[in-house]
């Protein structure tokens, strides 16, 4: 949701009210019934404790697509979920591998794996499953990251470069597809990313269409709904050139046939949900597979696979319950395209905001200047009750628009206290809304430091030095498969609030919480001309920290917490990013992705802590050991990488000369001195058995004795993973 605020200005805690605004109507109007035209086949606990973890094997689901279609007469599924790698669970592999190597020459067991492989090939059988029925597949578009998996659908729409340039629809980078064998035998094929969810973190508002490279591709509820209306064309209806810009057209509708379906300029929809979770019928995957449940709830309706399971970590925040399955969600935009029940909060909404604060501030304005405080409380709550009534009952209801309600009452009541207490709320507004604004990023004590040095901080978007530290949980997957849903919980806040505590206190900026990933900057809202120090003394504060809450962990029967960090030092841009629809207090850059890669490397190189050269050359007090020169994917200028040990003066003189050691070996190794550079690793080796690192250079003597890299290498080792 997005609120332009009292006269066109955008005010955020006017979004939050509007957010609130909304969820109220829709919670305060939702059927609250059951939606039989849609069923969701859901891959539950019974089910995969009936059948084994996930993903399984595609010879089972084949098996389910032809209990769906064959013995249910379903019309069409729509998948929530993605087939982008290979099934190799058949064994098919090992078999092949045994042909080709030790069993070569044995006739009959080549005959044998001839006549087994087409029962092996569960992708084949999975795609010929799919094949001549209406199956839609799903993926996943990426916003920033251009990396690519899988085979994209036939696009919806082709645009030429006129309209692909007038149409504001969300741009994307990358994608997560499924197999082409898959995706070639599938009817089609849609997204399931959501872009646009709301900067509260809850699903509103979902796209129907995204760009990627000049063409249109749809959404798994857009293209299940076409799919199941016959495949009819997309329609963009009623779009109006502005007044900016002649070429820029605003979208105000989708037509599917006789099917109207209001979005706004992105095409985004708003959910309209039913109810509160299981407002569709939901039969466990198993079930369809043992063929145990009834005919009739199945014959002829349109079925959605997708997990309640926690473990499967499909849960989305909504309007209507925190914990709600995102297969749900897709089903309720089906059940509304179908039904018509989609509200529309149409492009003229913040021009209808705008007159009617307008209207209401000048009628306000003039009538608070002349009563009494005692009448001033009459036409206040007179007020409040119109507005209040009049979007309820007649816009939300009659004319099923969704239309901005919070700046009216919030102008209201503003101008009623303004009346009451001007002096107050003049002194005070300034530092109120810088505590508002950044009060989620930045410690509570910096936020008096900042209103004193308020013609420093800028939201607008600058380039500064800065440094960035990203931190990660080892094997998260595997620690949240362990727990339950409030363990995980739990050990989440008990991991997270430190970790937070810590960067707070070294004058850090909070960018964001990725699950159990953490963001955050140094230098930024406020300049900090010791960042990389104060970033390198978090980092190494956190580990400790985590260290020490091991044993806790332990007591409660939870796991070990490792996490990897990368920090990086260097020119980046920072300041309110995103749309007119969701904008954070963020950074950007080549600085800011090779901080990212930094902490996944963390992991291969054993190491708890990686820093770029950047951060080494700016923080000299420091005693680092240099890890590699490498050349991170997705950038092609090699770069060294480090681990930092500590201030130099506190630093034990048996570790300097072990720095110092392996600094020669390095260089003996990029030197080609395999022999030499191999007997001064295996010393240290011996004195330090625990470090991975020299695992890891012994093992690429060996490697480059057999295989030369030339005269002219440059001693630099490629990742191609991230």
């Amino acid at each position: 949701m997005h609120c332009s605020g009292f006269m066109g200005v955008r005010l955020s805690f006017l979004d939050t009210l509007e957010n609130i605004a909304y969820d109220t109507r829709l919670n305060i109007s939702r059927p609250d019934t059951i939606d039989d035209k849609v069923v969701i086949v859901d891959l539950d606990e019974k089910s995969l404790k009936a059948i084994g973890r996930w993903p399984w094997p595609r010879n089972v689901l084949a098996e389910m697509m032809d209990s769906l279609f064959e013995h249910y007469e379903i019309d069409i599924i729509g998948f929530d979920v993605i087939f982008a790698e290979k099934d190799e669970s058949s064994g098919i592999n090992t078999l092949d591998q045994l042909a080709s190597n030790e069993l070569f020459d044995n006739d009959d067991f080549l005959e044998a794996v001839d006549n087994l492989r087409p029962s092996l090939e569960y992708d084949e059988i999975f795609a010929d499953s799919l094949a001549n029925r209406k199956t839609i597949l799903g993926f996943v578009f990426n916003g920033f990251d251009q990396i690519t998996y899988g085979s994209l659908p036939k696009a919806s729409i082709t645009l030429d470069k006129t309209t692909n340039s007038r149409l504001p629809l969300i741009d994307t980078a990358g994608y997560t597809a499924n197999l082409d064998t898959l995706q070639s035998n599938a009817f089609g094929s849609g997204f399931f990313d959501n872009p646009r969810v709301s900067e509260d973190g809850i699903f509103r508002k979902v796209p129907l269409l995204q760009k990627h490279k000049g063409r249109v591709y749809e959404s798994l509820a857009l293209a299940v709904s076409r799919a199941h209306l016959g495949s009819p064309d997309i329609v963009f209806v009623s779009e109006t050139k502005t007044k900016k810009n002649k070429d820029d057209y605003k979208i105000e509708y989708i037509k599917l046939d006789d099917k109207l379906i209001p979005v706004d300029e992105e095409s985004s929809v708003l959910v309209p949900y039913l109810g509160r979770q299981r407002s569709f019928n939901y039969i466990p995957a198993s079930d369809v597979i043992d063929k145990k449940v009834d005919k009739a709830a199945l014959k002829g309706k349109i079925v959605l696979l997708g997990t309640t399971a926690p473990g499967l970590l499909d849960l989305r925040s909504t309007p209507v319950e925190k914990n709600y399955p995102g297969v749900e969600v897709h089903a309720n935009i089906v059940a509304g395209i179908l039904d018509g029940r989609i509200k529309h909060k149409p492009f003229y909404s913040l021009g209808y905001e705008f007159l009617l604060n307008l209207l209401i501030g000048g009628v306000m304005i003039a009538l608070l200047m002349i009563v009494s405080p005692l009448v001033s409380i009459f036409i206040t709550v007179g007020t409040l009750a119109a507005i209040v009534l009049f979007d309820y009952f007649y816009l939300w209801h009659a004319e099923n628009l969704v239309m901005p309600v919070a700046s009216p009452l919030a102008l209201v009541l503003c101008l009623f206290v303004l009346q009451m207490s001007y002096g107050f709320l003049i002194e005070s507004r300034g530092k109120r809304a810088l505590a508002k604004q950044f009060g989620q990023y930045i410690p509570p004590e910096l936020v008096g430091e900042m209103d004193e040095n308020a013609t420093e901080i800028s939201m607008d978007g600058e380039s500064r030095e800065m440094t960035v530290l990203f931190s990660d949980v080892r094997g998260f997957t595997t620690i949240s498969e362990g727990l339950d849903p409030k363990e995980l919980t739990q050990l989440m806040n008990e991991f997270l609030t430190p970790i937070t505590q810590v960067i707070h206190k070294n004058r850090g900026t909070i960018d964001k919480y990725m699950g159990d990933a953490v963001m955050a900057f140094w230098g930024a809202p406020l300049n900090d001309p010791n960042h990389a120090k104060n970033a390198l003394l978090a980092s190494l504060e956190m580990i400790k920290v985590l260290d020490e809450k091991q044993a806790d962990f332990q007591k409660r029967g939870w796991p070990e917490i490792k996490v990897g960090v990368g920090i990086n030092t260097g020119e980046m841009n920072v300041g309110n990013m995103g749309s007119e629809f969701r904008v954070a207090y963020t950074v950007m850059g080549d600085t800011v992705n090779l901080g990212s890669r930094l902490e996944s490397l963390t992991k291969q190189y054993g190491v708890s802590i990686i820093v770029g050269e950047n951060t080494k050359k700016t923080v000299s007090e420091f005693e680092y050991i240099e890890l590699d020169q490498v050349r991170v994917k997705g950038k092609e200028q090699p770069t060294k990488i480090y681990e930092p040990l500590g201030f130099s003066i506190e630093l034990d003189p048996a570790v300097k000369k072990e720095v110092r050691h392996f600094k020669q070996a390095l260089e003996m190794y990029r030197r080609q001195s395999w022999d030499a550079a191999e007997q001064a690793i295996f010393s240290l080796s011996r004195s330090n058995p625990e470090r991975k690192l020299y695992q890891i250079y012994m093992e690429r003597i060996m490697y480059y004795r057999q295989n030369p890299p030339g005269d002219n290498w440059d001693g630099v080792w490629t990742h191609t993973s991230k």
